[in-house]
């Protein structure tokens, strides 16, 4: 079957069995690729949906298919925080709230960045949606440069290596204190927005036995 079969499949009407199939095999799937990212198989979500592998593959021709279906709703769900922002009426707050917004769907999903590396070879609808991002995040950004809130040479080519240091503590202490992400994004926020009269930090610093476990996870 042609890509472009594939992806005229994908956006058939299904009947009312095969739809809710469809819904659960996403649902399986997207709870499995943000727990434990891209290595996740098609067998694994089938089993884990309880449902045969061959209605995995009825539905999705291979892994590629499946994380392109769930691209489509993880970008939707980062425009609308995007729109959210963008209509805080103070730049400093709709730049801080967008990013704050864009770390925590990074903490709740490890395989964010690289299915949104994978964007850029998806179908056009999702390259649109891609491309109505960084158009959303640029003006919330221009919007903080024009008020003189945001560092000098700040855009939102920055964000995915900062979404990938948030990342990178979010996994290595999800199991030991799931929000200890938090303390260090606003330390990454108050970088890129500087403020006027700096408060202090976020929540408590890990205790050296949680550090040492942490780590020892990640090697």
């Amino acid at each position: 079957m042609s890509t472009t079969d594939q992806h005229a499949d994908l956006e058939r009407p299904l009947r009312a069995d095969a739809a809710r199939n469809r819904e659960l095999i996403l649902q399986t799937a997207r709870k499995c690729f943000a727990e434990r990212g891209l290595s996740v198989t098609l067998n694994d979500i089938a089993h884990e949906a309880g449902v045969g592998v061959g209605t995995v593959y009825r539905r999705f021709a291979d892994k590629d298919s499946l994380i392109e279906a769930l691209l489509a709703t993880k970008f939707e769900a980062m425009n609308a925080a995007a729109e959210r922002a963008a209509a805080e009426i103070d730049p400093r707050e709709s730049l801080r709230l967008y990013l704050m917004g864009v770390f925590e769907f990074r903490a709740r999903d490890r395989a964010l960045a690289d299915a949104i590396v994978r964007a850029g070879k998806a179908r056009p609808s999702i390259v649109h949606e891609r491309d109505r991002l960084e158009r959303q995040v640029s003006t919330i950004i221009g919007r903080a440069h024009d008020a003189g809130v945001v560092r000098d040479g700040f855009d939102y080519r920055d964000l995915p290596m900062l979404t990938t240091m948030i990342g990178a503590v979010a996994d290595a202490t999800r199991a030991h204190d799931p929000d200890a992400w938090r303390r260090y994004a606003k330390v990454v926020i108050d970088g890129v927005l500087p403020p006027a009269d700096p408060d202090g930090m976020l929540g408590d610093p890990l205790d050296r036995e949680t550090i040492e476990r942490a780590l020892h996870a990640q090697s």
